[in-house]
C-alpha cells in the first residue's frame, strides 16, 4: 500500500496568537508566518508539520498523509475512485500552501477530510526549536499519531484497513472499543475509540528526551487546568506521556519512548491492561470512571505487568549493578 506516514495536520482557528504560544514555547515547535490568516510549524527539516488557519471555519480539520512517489498517488486515488470514495485533485495553489508537489483529498465514512500528497518541501534552514528541547521523533515515523472518536468503529475500519492499507498493530474490546493502526515502524499513526461521538480525540507528538516531556510537564503545572492527563505510561505502545488541551479543544499527548512495529509481520493482540500502566488520571473523566481506571492501574501493579524501555542508541547508559549481589561475587 503506498500510505507511509502522517505528514501534516491543519487546524481551522481564529485564535493563531494562542496557538502560537501553545506550540512555540509549551509544546517546542517552531512557529512559520504564512501571511496574514496562517502560522505554520516545523518540528524538524521538512517546511511546516501543523498549520493553522483562521481562514478556515473554526474546527475545520486536515490530516495529511505521506505517499512517496506520483505514482503512488495515481495508485492511491484510483483505489479510491473503483471504492466510489470521491477524490479531489487539489489545484496547484493548494498543493502550495502545503508545500509539497501534488496532493488529493477525500473523506473517511465519517468525514474527516484526508489529504495524500507526495514531494514534500524540506526547509533551507535548520529547524530552531520554540523551547530548548533535543528535537521531535519524526523521519520514516512521519509527525506522530492522530486518534479519533468514532460512533462505530465498524464504520472505519474496513476503510483504514483494507482500503488505505493500515496494518492493526492492537486493539481493545473493554471496556470501550479501540483499533489502533500503523503503516511504519511508529506503533500507530492512526486510532480509532468507539465512544458514540465524531471528533478529533488527540494528536501525539513524540520527543527526542523523556527529560523534553518532564521539562513540558513542569511549564504545564504552571498553568494546571490545561493539563487534561497526567504524566503516566501507556501499556500497548509503550509511551511515557502526558496530555494537554489544546486552543481548539482536543487534546495533545506529548511524549517518549514509542514501541516500534514491524509492518507487514506483525500479529495484533488484545490488550486487556490498561488503558494506562500507572499515571495518567483523565480529569475530563466522571469521578466514578476515574476511580474505576485508578482501580485497572492498581491491578496492573499488582500482577506485576512491567514493559521495557526503548530507548534510541547513544541516548542511554547502561547502569552497573544489575545484581548486587553477583557484583559483590565478582569483585
Amino acid at each position: 500500500m503506498e500510505i507511509q506516514a502522517l505528514g501534516y495536520v491543519g487546524i481551522g482557528s481564529s485564535d493563531l496568537s494562542e496557538w502560537t504560544s501553545f506550540a512555540s514555547d509549551w509544546l517546542g515547535m517552531q512557529m512559520i508566518e504564512r501571511g496574514n490568516t496562517a502560522r505554520a510549524f516545523r518540528m524538524d527539516d521538512r517546511s511546516q508539520r501543523l498549520v493553522v488557519d483562521r481562514s478556515l471555519p473554526e474546527g475545520d480539520r486536515y490530516f495529511g498523509f505521506d505517499v512517496a512517489t506520483a505514482a503512488d498517488l495515481q495508485s492511491l486515488a484510483a483505489r479510491l475512485d473503483a471504492a466510489n470514495v470521491p477524490v479531489t485533485w487539489e489545484a496547484k495553489a493548494l498543493a502550495d500552501q502545503r508545500f509539497v508537489k501534488e496532493v488529493i483529498s477525500f473523506r473517511d465514512p465519517a468525514g474527516n477530510r484526508l489529504e495524500a500528497f507526495h514531494g514534500a518541501a524540506v526547509a533551507d534552514t535548520a529547524f530552531r526549536p520554540g523551547r530548548s528541547i533535543s528535537g521531535f521523533r519524526t523521519g520514516t515515523l512521519g509527525m506522530g499519531h492522530v486518534v479519533f472518536h468514532v460512533r462505530n468503529i465498524d464504520d472505519l475500519l474496513g476503510f483504514y484497513r483494507d482500503l488505505l492499507g493500515f496494518g492493526i498493530s492492537d486493539y481493545i474490546l473493554t471496556p470501550f472499543r479501540a483499533y489502533f493502526m500503523h503503516v511504519n515502524g511508529r506503533h500507530h499513526s492512526v486510532a480509532l475509540i468507539e465512544t458514540g461521538k465524531q471528533d478529533l480525540h488527540h494528536l501525539m507528538i513524540e520527543l527526542f528526551s523523556l527529560d523534553d516531556v518532564g521539562q513540558g510537564y513542569d511549564i504545564a503545572l504552571g498553568e494546571p487546568e490545561r493539563i487534561a492527563t497526567t504524566l503516566g505510561r501507556h501499556p500497548n505502545d509503550a509511551v511515557t506521556s502526558y496530555y494537554l488541551r489544546s486552543p481548539s479543544g482536543f487534546m495533545v499527548e506529548y511524549g517518549w519512548g514509542g514501541k516500534e512495529v514491524t509492518p507487514g509481520n506483525w500479529t495484533p493482540t488484545e490488550v486487556t491492561v490498561g488503558p494506562s500502566l500507572w499515571g495518567h488520571d483523565r480529569a475530563w473523566l466522571p469521578a466514578e470512571q476515574q476511580e474505576k481506571a485508578r482501580t485497572m492501574r492498581l491491578k496492573a501493579a499488582a500482577d506485576g505487568v512491567r514493559e521495557p524501555l526503548h530507548v534510541l542508541d547513544g541516548n542511554y547508559r547502561r547502569m552497573e549493578g544489575v545484581c548486587p549481589w553477583w557484583d559483590t561475587m565478582r569483585a
